[in-house]
């Protein structure tokens, strides 16, 4: 019970952050996802972001900062075993089956449910 609790805290702190950063700043919702993305990158290669995966769980991996850290966390280890060509290979290895997720279950829903444009 004390994980979901976790991951309900940070992944709504992080959330949170997002909404502020809509409501109060000019920045698009596409210059946030780049922050956030960026953000686990960052967080990540300083250590910082552990701590909040092993404690949030889901709550810190599945949002954009999780994702991004992910990316970097893949990349330095296939840069580790491969070298150079590690830095090319080693993010889509790291981060295809979330990527394969969103679009299959994007498709479904658009398959499912009738799309339209807001107009």
């Amino acid at each position: 019970m004390n994980d979901y609790i976790m991951a309900f805290l940070v992944g709504g702190i992080i959330c949170v952050i997002a909404q502020i950063l809509m409501d109060k700043t000019k920045l698009t919702p596409g210059r946030i996802l780049v922050v956030f993305v960026t953000s686990g990158v960052i967080l990540g290669a300083l250590k910082i972001y552990d701590p909040l995966i092993k404690y949030g769980k889901a709550g810190a991996s599945i949002p954009l900062p999780g994702f991004g850290y992910n990316l970097a966390k893949s990349v330095m280890k296939e840069v580790d075993e491969k070298g150079f060509l590690g830095a090319f290979t080693g993010g889509i290895k790291g981060t295809a089956a979330g990527i394969s997720a969103a679009i299959l279950f994007g498709y479904l829903m658009a398959l499912i449910f009738n799309p339209k444009s807001k107009t």
